[in-house]
């Protein structure tokens, strides 16, 4: 109800009434939920993750510095910036399951993953093309560019594609950014690197299913990126048995790249001959 000032005229309306009537008026995709701000974080870490690549690797050899434990550092923080999205993209969907998450959710986690898993794993790759000693820094360039499409089709596809409950199918993204990231980290030769690069985006476009981190699955995956940050931190400080702990955490997560996709297509030919016995079975008199 509207009051009428006796001296002044003028209607006043109390401040909580205010305050709701804002509340009421503000549109739905405009709230942001608790899990709309963690897929925030995603972003931020993305993008970081660009700025560190660049500030510590790409400018000091352009500028010809000769300070290689500033590169290894810059190179662990945009790393570890990767990881702590990949968390975020964590949490962000088991709040979103518990909690709720506005209109504008899957949009703004497409786009962050975009950033975090697409953008930054493949500067990574264009930076590394231009600051090892063997690469070739337009073929880098072009694995670079395969790399951040495989992430474009595969989030645009995850819109369109329904999946069976639990199941992811290709190379989820922010795996195939760790993947690609270890993959560099190992210092490979160049042209086996740039195959397993390419062999990682082929992955995330496929068709292989891959198991959605929930329960005891979510809690390994938590685990492994600490862990995982713990070893790029060993090896940025240059500690004792770092550089082969980190060689060590970066062969098995490629290592697991690799196994997933095999165990995924030895389960799906088990269960297409078990399906066609089963058929044949029933044609039987």
């Amino acid at each position: 109800m509207t009051v009428i000032d006796p001296e002044t005229q003028a209607g006043w309306v109390p401040e909580a009434v205010e305050d709701e009537d804002e509340a009421e008026d503000m549109p739905l995709s405009l709230r942001l939920s608790i899990a709309d701000t963690l897929t925030l974080g995603n972003a931020t870490c993305g993008f970081m993750a660009v700025y560190f690549t660049t500030t510590g690797i790409l400018i000091p050899h352009l500028t010809g510095s000769e300070e290689t434990g500033m590169a290894r550092h810059s190179a662990a923080t945009a790393v570890i910036l990767m990881l702590l999205a990949a968390i975020f993209d964590l949490c962000d969907g088991l709040v979103a399951r518990k909690l709720r998450s506005s209109p504008m959710g899957a949009e703004l986690d497409n786009l962050s993953d975009l950033i975090s898993f697409g953008l930054a794993p493949a500067y990574f790759v264009l930076v590394y093309g231009m600051v090892a000693d063997d690469a070739h820094q337009r073929v880098s360039a072009l694995a670079a560019i395969v790399v951040l499409l495989a992430v474009v089709l595969r989030l645009a596809r995850f819109s369109c594609v329904t999946m069976k409950d639990g199941m992811f199918q290709g190379m989820p993204s922010p795996f195939g950014a760790l993947t690609v990231v270890s993959i560099v980290l190992l210092e490979l030769p160049f042209v086996p690197t740039l195959l397993a690069i390419i062999g990682v985006a082929w992955l995330m476009v496929s068709r292989v299913e891959y198991p959605k981190p929930r329960g005891i699955l979510a809690v390994a995956m938590l685990s492994w990126i600490v862990g995982a940050m713990g070893l790029l931190a060993a090896w940025a400080f240059d500690a004792p048995g770092g550089e082969f702990l980190l060689q060590t955490g970066c062969a098995l997560q490629v290592v697991m790249g690799a196994v997933i996709p095999l165990f995924a297509t030895t389960r799906r030919v088990n269960t297409f001959r078990h399906n066609r016995r089963e058929a044949r079975a029933a044609e039987l008199p």
